[in-house]
């Protein structure tokens, strides 16, 4: 089975650095993966993707070796088993807020006696291998957003789910649950605080921390503290940031 460069890059302690893609094109997936990211994330939940536009965007990201992942809308066994028989070799759920969410994630993407996913890699065997089913579920990374005061409460509990590979901060969404102005980078004291705790606790409990960042310092910064993956913009933000860039100079 293909190798899973997240896994390899954290076996060596190492970070990765994960593109964003909202826009529902493969044409520009295709780009945005050319440029060497580790890994690069379909956003179903906040971009305007469907499943009918991930299938290209995944084929796209397969001519590289950027690792495919995908963000599902949800916590619902339907689509994290869809997205896994398209291909993505990580999948990213958003308000993991229990150790029962949690179980069951870990359940619905992995085969059995792991779990209950479903068996249908209709194209999961045409990019992980022939024997993609023997090797899926020690593959495929699966990543519990923690974003809201419950899972902070729940943390200790979620993070001690047998299967459940890294977690993934949301840091506007767990500002907002905790009564602060929502930001990706700089945050208010209550916030960062709490991340700094998520991170600690995802440690001593041996799972990988990712989180979402802004700016390139902040994400360089964070891997210092020790997240593993960290997601530095998006194909949209890039191509306003760009086009506003060249505007200015032209217009000076």
């Amino acid at each position: 089975m293909r190798e899973n460069r997240l896994r390899a890059l954290w076996a060596q302690d190492q970070a990765a650095v994960n593109g964003w893609l909202a826009i529902p094109n493969s044409f520009s997936a295709e780009v945005m993966a050319h440029q060497g990211w580790d890994a690069l994330t379909i956003d179903l939940q906040h971009g305007v993707i469907d499943y009918t536009a991930l299938v290209p965007m995944l084929q796209a990201i397969s001519t590289t070796n950027t690792v495919p992942v995908v963000r599902v809308p949800w916590l619902e066994p339907g689509i994290l088993m869809k997205v896994l028989d398209a291909g993505a070799y990580g999948v990213i759920c958003p308000m993991v807020n229990t150790r029962e969410d949690a179980q069951k994630l870990v359940h619905w993407t992995h085969y059995a006696p792991q779990g209950t996913r479903s068996f249908g890699p209709v194209r999961a065997t045409l990019y992980g291998g022939a024997d993609y089913p023997v090797h899926a579920n020690k593959t495929i990374v699966t990543f519990a957003m923690i974003e809201t005061a419950q899972a902070l409460d729940n943390l200790d509990a979620i993070l001690s789910v047998e299967g459940l590979d890294a977690i993934y901060i949301g840091p506007s969404d767990l500002s907002l649950s905790l009564g602060c102005k929502p930001n990706f980078d700089d945050l208010e004291p209550k916030a960062q605080e709490a991340i700094e705790h998520i991170l600690e606790c995802a440690k001593a409990h041996g799972v990988v921390a990712g989180i979402h960042n802004g700016r390139p310092g902040v994400a360089r910064a964070r891997i210092e503290l020790g997240f593993r993956f960290v997601t530095v913009g998006s194909d949209a933000r890039m191509l306003a940031a760009g086009s506003q860039d060249i505007l200015v100079a032209m217009r000076k």
